[in-house]
Formats: C-alpha cells, sequence, structure tokens
C-alpha cells in the first residue's frame, strides 16, 4: 500500500493541474494558503467531442488565472458555455462576474445574490450542456448556499469545500451549520452506496479515488470533534477560544480563527440537541 493510498479517500499523488477524469480538467488558481491549500481547483467539465464546456468555480478575481481557464477550455477546441459555483466564499466566485464578461455565460448559483442570468440551481435540478449531464446535490453546512454536482458518466461528484483533498472543511459559523453539514455528508455517502460514485473532485487539494473512505472518515471526524468539545465544556472550557485552544491544541494556530468558526456551530448544535 502507498503512502497515499494510507490517506483517507486515497488522494491522487503528482500534478494538480490537469484531466482527472474522461469529462473533467482542473485548473488550479494561484491563491496557495493555509486555508485554501494548493488553491482554488477550477473545473472545466464537458463531454468529450462537445464544444461547449461548463466552469465550476471560476476562482478569485485574477485575471490571469481566469484567462487561463478560458486558453485551457479553447485549447481543447471548447467554449464555455456555462459557468457554475458551489457556493459564494470570494476564492471560489469572486471572479465569476467578471469571468461572465470574458465567456458571455450566465453565472448560476443558490444564492440569487450570485447569480448572472435568470437561472439559479436547486435540489434536483440536472443541468444539461453540450451533452454533459450534472445533477444538482444541495449539500448545505460548510455554508448555506453549498452545493455539489454529480457527474454519473464520471461516477464522480464534485464537492467544492464540502469534502477537500487534503484535511477536513470548516463549517462557517453562523451561516454554516453541524447538523446540515452531517445531513450534507449522509447524502454524499447515499451517492458512493446507491449511484457508484468512487470519485471526488475537490474545491481544494488532489482529487480522491475512494469517494466513501473520504465520506465515511469525514462523518467520523466530526462525531470525534463534537464529543472533545463535549467533554471540554463538561471539563469547564466555555468560551470558544478557550474550547479551540483545549481541542485544537495540536492544529496549527494560524487555522485557529477557522477553527473557531466550526466550535461555534458545534457547540450551537450541543445547545440545539440539550447536550450542554
Amino acid at each position: 500500500m502507498t503512502e497515499a493510498a494510507a490517506l483517507p479517500g486515497q488522494p491522487r499523488g503528482g500534478v494538480l493541474s490537469g484531466p482527472a477524469t474522461a469529462r473533467a480538467v482542473n485548473v488550479l488558481a494561484p491563491n496557495a494558503s493555509a486555508m485554501t491549500l494548493d488553491g482554488t481547483n477550477t473545473w472545466i467539465v464537458a463531454e468529450p467531442g462537445s464544444g461547449l464546456a461548463v466552469v465550476i468555480d471560476p476562482g478569485p478575481l485574477d485575471e490571469d488565472h481566469l484567462a487561463h481557464v478560458v486558453a485551457t477550455a479553447e485549447k481543447q477546441g471548447m467554449r464555455v458555455g456555462l459557468t457554475l459555483l458551489t457556493h459564494g466564499h470570494p476564492d471560489h466566485a469572486e471572479g465569476a462576474a467578471r469571468f461572465a464578461e470574458l465567456t458571455g455565460t450566465e453565472v448560476r448559483a443558490l444564492d440569487p445574490a450570485l447569480r448572472l442570468g435568470d437561472e439559479g440551481l436547486a435540489a434536483g435540478d440536472v443541468i444539461t450542456t453540450g451533452g454533459l449531464e450534472l445533477r444538482v446535490v444541495p449539500t448545505p453546512g460548510h455554508t448555506a448556499d453549498s452545493l455539489c454536482f454529480h457527474l454519473p458518466a464520471d461516477q464522480a461528484v464534485l464537492t467544492g469545500d464540502t469534502i477537500l483533498g487534503r484535511g477536513t472543511t470548516v463549517v462557517a459559523h453562523p451561516d454554516g451549520r453541524l447538523g446540515d453539514y452531517v445531513d450534507s455528508l449522509r447524502r454524499l455517502r447515499s451517492l458512493t452506496v446507491d449511484d457508484g460514485v468512487h470519485t471526488v473532485l475537490p474545491g481544494h487539494g488532489p482529487v480522491l479515488e475512494d469517494a466513501q473512505g473520504a465520506v465515511e472518515f469525514y462523518l467520523a471526524h466530526r462525531a470525534h470533534r463534537l464529543a472533545q468539545v463535549e467533554t471540554a465544556v463538561e471539563n469547564g472550557y466555555v468560551a470558544p477560544g478557550d474550547v479551540v485552544a483545549h481541542v485544537y491544541a495540536d492544529v496549527d494556530r494560524s487555522l485557529w480563527p477557522a477553527a473557531e468558526l466550526s466550535v461555534r456551530a458545534q457547540l450551537d448544535y450541543l445547545r440545539e440537541h440539550g447536550l450542554i
């Protein structure tokens, strides 16, 4: 067993940018950080042989990156026919309006404030552009407007920040809610069990080859952290910052502000369920 295979979800090694499945190509944005990992994955998705592509999460407002996405599609003989957003965080959506100008496309998102055009996105929607089929999967929790896109032909799911290629994601309190997030993970698990999804195309980090393993890891991680937070409160750590310092002591301090968002979401969950 390789080292990568031993990690949750079996992350694929090698260069992040480039083809990931028969229908999905990643263009990595130059915005690497502790929160964005290697940068935002901007996905170009198209049916083989089609002249039309769908772009998911244009990423930050970076002219070179946006132009690179357009050029990558054009090199494959395609033009961008539609832009989709997994959610509204700037590292995924800030460049969407400018990208729409460059490509002449509509931008579809769950949040009306992010849309450009008449159509949004909702649970159960099926997107068919250039013969491609993408199914909209509601996955609130990281944010209230988070969506995933099921790509049945490649047995893959594009997860935005709901599942990352490395590490775990933040439940971004107060917009994000832990109960919603756990329900979303269970919804994704059903895709792996009932619909044969085995590949995760994340918003950050490498492609994951074991979608079910990734989801199970996330569910176990969330349950473990919740139990830790509950125990911390029982031991007198009440303020969110104190809980972070106690529970996330092994985490890089630069990530503690993000961890505090998740802790606040966990504290809300425990209160709502009468556990603290």
